[in-house]
């Protein structure tokens, strides 16, 4: 079977994107995370009233030439009447701006005294005023379905009164290991075992994307239990993800299984690390194969899988911005494959990328070093200075786009 391009694989996977959860209203607070199922409009302008952006007089400006009677005090909270000509309002940030005055003179250029205030640097007409629905007006389009909810979304929404939003529920999302070899942290392995990091690595980024990981027993390296192990996920998840079984050995039986008891839409990827991927359904769910090394389960689910998951979840897609840098190591042969490697940037203009260590697919630790992945394309070479394209990690991570 030819190896699929990764734009390609991409393409193919979110065209087999299922409709999105059920929406449910849920207040404020626990919205941080969720994605918005419907636009939210302002039903009032953003501030509903002029009011001052400083502490300080609100005044006439034509009344400049001298010093100006304090005629009232107006806090913010406080309802404020009508400033008379000749006179100045003592005003606080936030305080409604009298009718009739026009001007904000802040309090650091002025000088008071026995009830007169006198301006010592004179302010443009208009200065340090907020105009009514000058951040936002009634009928504006706040927030978008699709958003990904973030503190500000929330904080936002807050300011135009809204204390519940429409919210999509979120995926459950199944996370299956395979392998005789694993044993989970906390137990005691065999000299011949392994501690299972893919379980937990997943797990946590499902989370990430303000989804519901169900963490299901590892199992063993047998046929009948993984197809077993599918059909069970299959009854209580949105999707399925497994790690390890998606090879051509004779202990990797997930592919096998989702062929058998499902159907499979793409396997195996032009892509380094993530060669093996398996991407199908079993029992109406969608299931992800993924590469039992950690290092191409951390990347396959980056570029392929959380696409796919915010898509589903009703979410924006993101797409990786890619950045430039100075590649600080040599790539002599050309790949067949897409290549990511693990690279560490300094805090140039320009960065320069070092490798982050060791780059076999199973050293996890060199991708807990690494703060960007260089991409460098099939066929093509790296001489130490050349430029590279890289996505940072913090943004290979993020469920939202970076700008």
């Amino acid at each position: 079977m030819a190896l699929t391009p990764l734009t390609e694989a991409r393409a193919q996977i979110l065209a087999q994107v299922p409709a999105a959860p059920v929406a449910e209203y849920q207040e404020l607070q626990s919205c941080l995370g969720r994605v918005l199922s419907e636009d939210v409009v302002a039903t009032r302008d953003v501030p509903p009233f002029d009011n001052s952006a400083m502490d300080g007089y609100a005044i006439y400006h034509s009344d400049l030439s001298g010093p100006i009677p304090v005629t009232q005090r107006i806090p913010a909270g406080s309802p404020a009447g009508t400033l008379e000509p000749g006179g100045a309002a003592r005003i606080f940030t936030g305080g409604v701006l009298p009718a009739g005055a026009d001007t904000v003179v802040m309090q650091e250029n002025t000088l008071e005294k026995a009830g007169l205030v006198t301006v010592t640097e004179r302010p443009i007409e208009g200065a340090n005023i907020r105009r009514r629905g000058s951040d936002i007006g009634a009928g504006d389009t706040v927030l978008r379905a699709g958003q990904l909810l973030m503190p500000q979304d929330l904080g936002l929404a807050a300011s135009v009164g809204r204390y519940q939003l429409p919210v999509y529920r979120p995926l459950r999302v199944a996370v299956i290991t395979t392998g005789d070899e694993l044993v989970e942290p906390g137990g005691e392995p065999e000299p011949w075992q392994i501690f299972n990091s893919n379980g937990t690595q997943l797990c946590s980024q499902i989370r990430m994307l303000g989804m519901e990981p169900l963490h299901y027993p590892n199992v063993p390296d047998d046929a009948e239990l993984t197809g077993e192990a599918l059909e069970l996920a299959a009854k209580s998840a949105d999707c399925i993800i497994t790690s390890g079984g998606v090879s051509v050995g004779e202990e990797d039986h997930v592919r096998a299984q989702i062929e058998q008891r499902g159907t499979l839409n793409l396997w195996k990827l032009a892509l380094k690390p993530g060669k093996p991927l398996a991407f199908g359904v079993v029992a109406g769910c969608p299931v992800f194969g993924l590469p039992g090394n950690p290092v191409s389960s951390w990347i396959t689910f980056g570029l392929l899988v959380k696409p796919w998951l915010l898509a589903a979840q009703g979410a924006q897609v993101p797409e990786l911005r890619r950045l430039t840098a100075k590649a600080a190591f040599t790539r002599a042969r050309p790949g067949t494959r897409e290549e990511y490697l693990r690279v560490v940037l300094d805090g140039q203009f320009v960065p320069v990328a070092t490798l982050a260590g060791d780059q076999s697919s199973g050293v996890l630790s060199s991708a807990g070093r690494a703060s960007a992945l260089a991409v460098i394309p099939a066929g093509v070479t790296v001489a130490e200075g050349d430029e590279i394209g890289v996505i940072l990690v913090s943004e290979f991570l993020s469920p939202v786009a970076s700008h």
